[in-house]
């Protein structure tokens, strides 16, 4: 990492003028702490293993859950950090706390260190193999954030890997049974869905500036990122639908089938924002921010627990 990045903030207000708590708000807001949603797939497993009732599995899924929110938070500053420079080309991402110089570099850095020191010692505690997952998305992060971003296609299957590691951890720490591969599958989909949006999101609002801000952009183009949402999109909804009625710890009544509906609502609504409204650049907060979306999950994980939990088979 470049030491001059450590050292020297972009134009701002005064660091030294700043009262601690106001630098405190600013590090909080470098931990994106709305993207902390996607650690929520690590309840994946107690949810459709049956489990969610289970205080000591729903207890140690949430230790799981804040975990990954302290690592995936390292390595939201390292992305940062590493990106200080070309976030500051980008209209949204220059308002970045780093980016912006409203943060210190070399308070971010340490941060950092600290979140991984804290979090990696008590994933081992709480589960061996739990501390193993927790150290391959760190190491997986890394390499994404100096290496793997710049190689076409790749950089998209690895952000996609992040989703399906927090689905394995929480497998592991809920001591899942019959958590269906198909499910495995559909979270590895609809994650690649979702960066490949998040590529056209790019490609579309920087236009000609598109490659100063992230050079492997120059290395996609709108036709096949449409073509690889197509085929994603579609897989996604057959993947799903498959475990719905195949999945051996399901009820026989196949009631999970109605879900399907919600899915297909979602994976058309996302589209809908990328391609009408122009947005998809940050999923996780658009998910949390747009209304349609909001309720459409929320009454799919209603009738997903009225169907694993309440309905007798």
């Amino acid at each position: 990492m470049d030491d001059q990045l450590l050292t020297r903030p972009a134009p701002s207000e005064p660091m030294a003028t700043r009262r601690p708590w106001q630098t405190a708000r600013y590090l909080l807001k470098a931990m994106r702490p709305r993207q902390w949603v996607k650690n929520g797939f690590v309840y994946a497993a107690l949810l459709f293993d049956a489990k969610l009732l289970e205080t000591s599995l729903l207890l140690r899924t949430t230790a799981a859950f804040l975990l990954f929110a302290l690592l995936s938070s390292a390595v939201y500053l390292m992305n940062d950090l590493a990106d200080i420079e070309a976030d500051r080309l980008h209209p949204t991402k220059r308002n970045r706390p780093l980016a912006s110089g409203k943060l210190s570099p070399r308070l971010a850095f340490v941060a950092c260190i600290l979140f991984i020191v804290l979090s990696l010692p008590a994933a081992f505690w709480l589960d061996w193999r739990f501390g193993l997952v927790a150290l391959t998305y760190l190491v997986v992060q890394i390499a994404y954030s100096f290496w793997l971003k710049h190689v076409v296609l790749v950089d998209i299957f690895v952000g996609a890997a992040g989703f399906v590691l927090r689905v394995a951890a929480g497998v592991i720490i809920a001591h899942a049974r019959n958590f269906s591969p198909w499910l495995y599958l559909t979270v590895t989909l609809g994650a690649l869905f979702i960066f490949i949006g998040k590529r056209r999101h790019e490609l579309t609002l920087l236009q000609g500036n598109a490659v100063n801000h992230r050079k492997i952009l120059a290395q996609y183009n709108l036709r096949l990122l449409d073509d690889m949402m197509n085929l994603v999109t579609s897989a996604t909804a057959v993947t799903y639908s498959f475990y719905t009625f195949s999945a051996p710890n399901l009820p026989p009544n196949h009631l999970m089938m109605l879900t399907i509906p919600f899915v297909l609502y979602g994976i058309f609504r996302y589209q809908y924002l990328i391609h009408v409204r122009g947005e998809g650049g940050s999923p996780d907060e658009l998910v949390l921010k747009d209304k349609p979306l909001l309720v459409d999950f929320a009454l799919w994980l209603l009738v997903v627990i009225l169907v694993l939990y309440v309905v007798p088979a």
